[in-house]
């Protein structure tokens, strides 16, 4: 969800423009649209015609409409929300008191607007939640294989991919090893540089680390030894939360396959990067 401009007043009454960009954000919308709100929006209204020769038509035009909310449909698999009621505000083809139905969809602009009272605690930190994931989502997932690698926040519903790193690097050989080594570490440096950016330590509880092979035990052995050099308090404190999963790849679908498999996702060892350790669980 992309936040705009707010109007609020102490009363906790007032406006917030939002545009909805995902299907989750639909489910967020229907959960902050209530009976009694106001909902400004754009839509398509078949309009009569009369030409100067008496003649008759109708034609289809977009207008943006003000309803006073009294049902709210949402269809999940459309991912739409069509919210019916009256129109409050006058409007050169629609009367006021006349009924409407605006239907809400991904990348339309909508300005919701509420009684007193209505911006409470709990709708504010609902907007907070859909604009910002981070916010909330208490797992993030860093799925790569060599040159490719995404980093994802994941809340209750959906997987967000909150950076995509690819690299160019050189195929293993005698002449071309030191290149690869050092496109690597390059790699790896991205990597490490998009999960502190992106990953909120006081919020995630857990970061998978999904790979196939042994990419993501050397992307986590890179990250402790520069956690340690460049002294970052947060990895170095948050080293427990790291936990190593197999993925047949880098992309983002690959880390839904580890997810879904209960056998896999069981078998993640904590990624403390320490041989010693890993021996002793494999017992």
């Amino acid at each position: 969800m992309k936040g705009g401009k707010r109007v609020l007043a102490e009363d906790a009454s007032g406006s917030v423009r939002l545009t909805p960009e995902e299907a989750e954000d639909m489910w967020h919308l229907y959960n902050l649209v209530g009976a009694g709100d106001r909902v400004r929006g754009s839509t398509v209204r078949k309009v009569q015609r009369e030409t100067l020769a008496g003649s008759g038509g109708s034609e289809r035009v977009r207008l943006s409409l003000t309803v006073a909310v009294e049902s709210v449909d949402f269809d999940a698999v459309a991912g739409t929300l069509r919210v019916r009621g009256k129109n409050v505000e006058e409007n050169e083809h629609v009367r006021v008191g006349s009924y409407h139905t605006l239907q809400l969809e991904a990348h339309r602009q909508l300005t919701l607007l509420k009684g007193p009272g209505g911006w409470d605690a709990v709708a504010l930190a609902r907007v907070r939640d859909s604009c910002d994931p981070t916010s909330s989502a208490d797992v993030a997932a860093v799925v790569l294989h060599e040159g490719l690698a995404n980093i994802c926040l994941i809340t209750s519903s959906m997987t967000h991919v909150r950076q995509r790193i690819e690299s160019n690097i050189p195929r293993k050989g005698k002449s071309a090893l030191f290149g690869h080594d050092k496109a690597m570490r390059a790699f790896f440096e991205k990597v490490l540089a998009g999960l502190c950016a992106h990953v909120d330590f006081s919020v995630v509880k857990c970061v998978l680390v999904a790979s196939p092979g042994f990419v993501n035990q050397e992307w986590l052995a890179f990250m402790h030894e520069e956690a340690l050099r460049r002294d970052l308090r947060d990895i170095i404190e948050n080293r427990d939360k790291f936990m190593l999963c197999h993925s047949s790849s880098g992309y983002k679908h690959a880390l839904s396959e580890a997810l879904s498999d209960p056998v896999r996702l069981s078998s993640c060892c904590c990624a403390c990067a320490c041989p010693t350790c890993c021996s002793e669980r494999s017992r």
